[in-house]
């Protein structure tokens, strides 16, 4: 008998908007409101808001608590401070990846782990029996207890300022402030987001989640604010090349494999799991790498599709994601090919559905937003 999706604060308030509810990694969520397209080009011209309960907040605080943090991620957590985050993955022995994330400091000796929702179970399993070998540290997953609610796009800054005297706009990009007061709810605000879009991420008690959902509703009524589901969030993250767990990421590829390897920190001078793996592949060299690819001819690559050499002989990768990107309005791909097959510009071909059609490797990523200096 197939498990029951769980419900995220929100779930009411989906279904009196109108959102289309799916089951996506065990969570009941909308996939869409108005529409996928006019979703996505909102949160690129003005504004969208997501639900993103479903991701998993987990509780890191005491003496030994970034020594635990140093061993189980790549990263150097030591480089950030309160209000300070830094993403990450985390790996298994052999370098292949149990999860991304994200780490915040909330204090000396405290972090919050923001780890995807559908692998919440998956992490705390994997961390907990760590934990006993460092003293004085306490772990818990707090997920259930956390609403989280993400802002994102150009007119969001002006969005939350009607909500907030606390002057968001000086909140600089992956850091954040606890205890703010939005629309007289206490708030963990962070300048983070998952598509490409300046934006932000706020975090609340469960209970408060709705009330906060509709507050931003209204103070973006007159900025272009509109409702977003995950197909948004898929196209907007794939559009910006950001890469999903179970896509892009998974037990079978390490991060450099990944074009992660800026956040394998060899030099921070402490061990962590997947250390020698990793440094034993950036020796030999990768073997395979992700690549972006677009599509020449005719044709939606889809996930799981083969790909071939440019005569359409060879099998040599299959897609990751792959769809159409409603912003720059093409068909686009995420691979994983040989090295040999990775430089921008190689002709490839992708097996849809029989046909091979012609395609090359491209630069990543593939949207990329103006950023203003402040």
């Amino acid at each position: 008998m197939a498990e029951v999706p769980k419900k995220t604060p929100l779930y009411d308030t989906h279904v009196k908007n109108g959102g289309r509810i799916v089951d996506f990694g065990g969570w009941a969520l909308p996939v869409q409101f108005s529409g996928i397209k006019e979703e996505h080009n909102a949160c690129r011209t003005t504004a969208a808001l997501w639900d993103v309960s479903n991701m998993g907040e987990l509780l890191v605080r005491g003496k030994e608590a970034l020594d635990l943090l140093q061993m189980i991620l790549v990263n150097d957590v030591s480089k950030i401070y309160p209000g300070k985050l830094i993403y990450s993955p985390m790996c298994y022995p052999h370098g292949g990846i149990v999860d991304d994330l994200l780490v915040m400091c909330l204090a000396e000796d405290k972090y919050w782990l923001i780890v995807n929702g559908a692998n919440i179970e998956k992490d705390v399993e994997w961390i907990q029996p760590i934990v006993r070998y460092f003293n004085d540290t306490v772990f818990e997953n707090i997920s259930d207890s956390i609403a989280q609610l993400a802002l994102q796009g150009p007119n969001s800054v002006e969005i939350l300022k009607q909500l907030t005297g606390y002057p968001i706009d000086e909140i600089r990009y992956y850091h954040g402030t606890q205890d703010v007061d939005v629309a007289g709810i206490n708030c963990l605000v962070t300048r983070t987001g998952y598509t490409g879009e300046d934006g932000f991420e706020l975090y609340c008690q469960a209970g408060k989640g709705s009330q906060l959902y509709e507050a931003v509703v209204e103070a973006g009524k007159g900025y272009g604010l509109v409702l977003a589901g995950l197909g948004a969030r898929d196209t907007l993250r794939f559009e910006a090349s950001m890469s999903l767990y179970g896509h892009e990421l998974d037990e079978n590829h390490t991060p450099m494999e990944a074009g992660l390897g800026r956040t394998v920190a060899f030099d921070k001078g402490t061990f962590f799991i997947g250390s020698k793996a990793l440094m034993k592949q950036r020796e030999k060299g990768l073997q395979v790498r992700l690549v972006g690819i677009e599509m020449v001819g005719k044709g939606v690559p889809r996930n799981g599709y083969k790909v071939f050499d440019e005569s359409g002989e060879k099998e040599i990768g299959y897609v990751t994601t792959g769809t159409y990107a409603p912003y720059l309005e093409k068909y686009l791909a995420m691979a994983y090919v040989p090295v040999e097959y990775s430089q921008r510009g190689t002709g490839l071909s992708i097996d849809i559905r029989g046909r091979k059609v012609p395609a090359k490797v491209v630069r990543m990523p593939f949207y990329r937003r103006e950023v203003k200096k402040r």
